[in-house]
């Protein structure tokens, strides 16, 4: 197969020659030049209940194989994070065994892994600050009992009960003096999650938040993960973090641009979009010092995370498991809550086509082919032509129908 078959809005298609496979080779262990970790979602069983709402059921092989291959390309794996579907779709019962089976998995191989600890079990979307203190302390244990490190997630709960900016600093202050070796904080934006606007307080009181958070608990917070897709508020947070502290950068859009740096500082990586280009990112990230070289490899791949992460940003977990499943990682694009249903088939062909001119298709014949076979399901029979006029359809070959 040479050729991508393109879907347009108004059902037209067209195609597009299907690029050769990247050549890029794998590290001999975890990089080095910046630290680095892919948010990894999860994969469910095949024949299980998709419907939303329905208890989480993943197929633990895939789910697992997929941090594997982020490991072998020298990542680190952020998991049981928003990519693995928290607060949509992964209940609190497959959180916990995820986090206990990837840990597990890392120190099995010598892997980098982080693993979110939030509030989500709490059964009343309500809580006094005491509650909330309390189950991100039960999920912070558990965590550490698993091997893994921490990043303490924004909680939705927290949104809800803080009356401002102090009750944000006691309720981390609590927390992190039980954590038993530093953690990392997570500043999400309202793009991903709207029920945490004005997290940390409004615009102006809310870096002066997450600093004296930082600067009160010294040596126990490892850095911060920054998610508001606004670089020019992460490198101005990044300027005065504390010493010894890191940023790493969940800017979906601007990735290029905050982990190459600003000659001053740099940001390391905690990104989602890095689970659906690994193998680049990697090749990336070991080009360093030589930043035109970064820049060569990564840059395309930016267009794609934009694509993929666009408003609604919150769906973007449904582009990440679509090209995994282009990429063989799983068997279908099927995913825990029918999230698959986040995006739609012109959003998902651009995806492809995005995906085909950066370099992001690991094995192109197989992801051309899986991507024609979607189409025929959907009623694309004809690589050219419009929906509807039958009579100008010819029939799809059986080998990828």
């Amino acid at each position: 197969m040479t050729d991508l078959t393109l879907l347009a809005a108004d059902g037209t298609t067209r195609t597009v020659p299907l690029q050769p496979a990247p050549t890029w080779t794998r590290p001999d262990g975890p990089l080095t030049e910046r630290v680095v970790y892919a948010a990894a979602h999860v994969v469910p069983r095949v024949g299980s209940d998709t419907t939303p709402g329905a208890p989480a059921d993943l197929d633990w092989d895939r789910t697992l194989a997929f941090r594997h291959h982020l490991w072998s390309w020298g990542l680190g794996v952020a998991d049981a994070m928003d990519t693995a579907q928290r607060n949509m779709g992964l209940d609190s019962a497959a959180t916990r065994e995820l986090v206990n089976r990837s840990a597990a998995e890392a120190a099995s191989v010598g892997g980098r892994i982080v693993v979110g600890v939030n509030t989500d079990d709490l059964a009343s979307e309500d809580a006094s600050l005491d509650a909330i203190v309390d189950a991100y302390v039960r999920q912070l244990h558990h965590a550490e009992d698993a091997g893994a490190d921490v990043v303490l997630m924004a909680s939705r709960h927290l949104a809800r009960a803080a009356s401002g900016p102090d009750d944000y600093q006691r309720v981390y202050e609590r927390v992190i003096a039980r954590a038993g070796a530093p953690v990392v904080l997570h500043w999400l934006g309202a793009a991903f999650d709207p029920a945490l606007a004005g997290y940390f307080g409004d615009e102006r009181s809310a870096p002066e938040t997450v600093l004296a958070v930082m600067r009160d608990a010294g040596e126990r917070v490892g850095g911060i993960k920054m998610s508001l897709l606004d670089a020019s508020a992460e490198v101005a947070l990044r300027a005065r973090l504390p010493e010894g502290t890191r940023m790493y950068t969940g800017d979906d859009f601007h990735y290029v641009d905050l982990i190459a740096g600003d000659g001053s500082a740099h940001s390391d990586a905690l990104l989602g979009a890095f689970a659906a280009v690994g193998p680049a990112a990697s090749a990336a990230v070991r080009a360093l010092p030589d930043e035109a070289a970064f820049r060569a490899v990564l840059g395309p791949t930016e267009a794609l995370a934009r694509h993929v992460f666009a408003a609604p940003t919150w769906f973007y977990k449904t582009g990440i498991a679509f090209l995994a499943w282009l990429n063989g990682h799983q068997p279908s694009p099927a995913m825990v809550g029918g999230l698959h249903a986040g995006r739609s088939l012109p959003h998902l062909s651009e995806t492809v086509r995005l995906a085909n001119a950066c370099g992001a298709l690991e094995q192109p014949e197989l992801a051309a082919s899986r991507w024609l076979a979607l189409l025929a399901v959907h009623g694309v029979e004809e690589p050219a032509g419009r929906l509807g006029s039958a009579a100008d359809v010819a029939p799809v070959p059986e080998s990828v129908a």
